[in-house]
């Protein structure tokens, strides 16, 4: 993909990773503030603190409080994981998994959810905004009209927040970690 506006000199590549399908008014926004080095400081400013949900336990807790409050009637988890294999650059930040078992002349399926432990230390409206966009997908399954619906439903500053998350992520990038 190419950009008019910006060459590879001007804006290194994490920035088109995460934020090409953005407007290149905000995409130059953003090189302002990387170019300026404000980009830590405009993310801690809105986001001072990280969660306290450091292990799988109490991932799984955090996640099926979410399930429990937006989507009680829909398919079970078997499994919540923080997941160390799940890498920023095959833009997966969470996977959300069927995995087939054969019981008898029936096949089942278990969902499984894996958030990337890129999230253990980041704050908790992000991971909030990874758990409800992996938890959609039990019930609509492509990132469509109903899909991102279902996800403004439980969290109604989700698009506001995926920006952000990709604000993060061009952050840990460019510069490593702030929290």
């Amino acid at each position: 993909m190419s950009f008019d506006f910006l060459t590879p000199i001007e804006c290194s590549m994490p920035v088109h990773k995460y934020l090409s399908h953005y407007s290149p008014e905000l995409q130059q926004q953003v090189k302002t503030l990387i170019d300026e080095n404000r980009l830590a400081e405009s993310l801690l400013s809105r986001y001072p603190s990280t969660h306290d949900i450091g292990n799988d336990q109490s991932l799984r807790d955090y996640v099926f409080e979410l399930k429990n409050d937006y989507m009680k009637k829909s398919s079970p988890l078997s499994k919540v994981v923080y997941d160390n294999r799940i890498h920023v650059i095959n833009n997966a930040l969470g996977l959300h998994s069927y995995v087939p078992r054969v019981q008898g002349n029936k096949v089942k399926t278990k969902n499984e959810i894996r958030i990337s432990s890129v999230f253990k230390k980041a704050p908790e409206p992000f991971l909030k905004m990874i758990a409800v966009h992996e938890l959609a997908h039990l019930k609509e399954k492509s990132h469509d009209k109903a899909f991102y619906r279902l996800c403004t439903h439980m969290l109604p500053e989700y698009h506001q927040l995926e920006f952000d998350v990709r604000l993060y992520l061009v952050q840990l990038d460019l510069n490593g970690e702030i929290y």
